[in-house]
């Protein structure tokens, strides 16, 4: 419990998770808005969802978030003291990706408001009106929370991994840019078993374009790789030295 509350307090006490969490709102509110502005065909049901699901898009965000949570330790060099203060390292790492998951979780959340609001504006601005009865509209906002929660555990795992703060957000970057994509035309239907289209997957809205697993399976996808991250950062950490 105190290792947790420590990386609480750092969290609360450094800027950079306020800075993410604007970036990614302003990312949402473009988002929503491109997607009206560009004619989004109000007669579509999965209209909505697709504006709301940008809300999980922004898990780039919380990936990020949990990258500099540790490897930012290791670029200012306070590394040290955070293993002096709990000599096991195993529950530094186990506390750190409970923490970072949590604040993806807020981030998610709060990115769900703001695309929920976002999209109920635009929607009234043209005549219509968001359906709050609909199941799939909840379900695509818990699947946004739960998505971002993840990505918080996967890049502290990362960022375990790498310790450079740069090279581990760049490596992050151009998996979802590059390789993703890559695999996809490479490898037919595997690309759907990778970690941003597991977390489309578990949105839920309707993609056309690309072939998903369905929902359910999209969360345990995207939970495994949180939980093999995890085990993989934990087992080197130990192992490996500070320096």
């Amino acid at each position: 419990m105190t290792g947790i509350k420590n990386e609480f307090l750092k969290l609360r006490t450094v800027r950079s998770p306020l800075l993410v969490l604007a970036a990614a709102q302003l990312v949402v509110l473009a988002g929503v808005s491109g997607l009206f502005v560009n004619g989004a065909d109000l007669g579509d049901p999965a209209t909505p969802l697709r504006a709301v699901g940008h809300a999980g898009l922004v898990s780039i965000f919380s990936l990020v978030l949990g990258i500099v949570g540790i490897a930012g330790e290791y670029r200012h060099r306070t590394i040290t003291d955070t293993y002096l203060g709990t000599p096991r390292r195993g529950r530094v790492i186990t506390a750190k990706l409970a923490v970072y998951a949590a604040a993806g979780a807020v981030l998610g959340l709060v990115s769900s408001l703001v695309a929920f609001g976002a999209t109920a504006l635009w929607l009234s601005g043209k005549g219509s009106s968001l359906d709050l009865s609909d199941p799939a509209l909840w379900r695509t906002l818990a699947g946004c929370v739960i998505w971002n929660a993840c990505f918080g555990a996967i890049g502290v795992g990362l960022g375990a991994l790498i310790r450079n703060l740069v090279g581990a957000v760049a490596a992050a970057l151009a998996w979802i840019a590059l390789v993703e994509g890559i695999v996809g035309q490479l490898v037919g239907g595997f690309d759907r078993w990778l970690p941003f289209n597991s977390g489309l997957a578990l949105e839920g809205v309707p993609a056309p374009a690309v072939d998903l697993l369905p929902r359910w399976g999209g969360g345990l996808v995207l939970a495994a790789y949180a939980l093999l991250f995890a085990v993989v950062a934990v087992s080197t950490t130990v192992r490996r030295d500070v320096s």
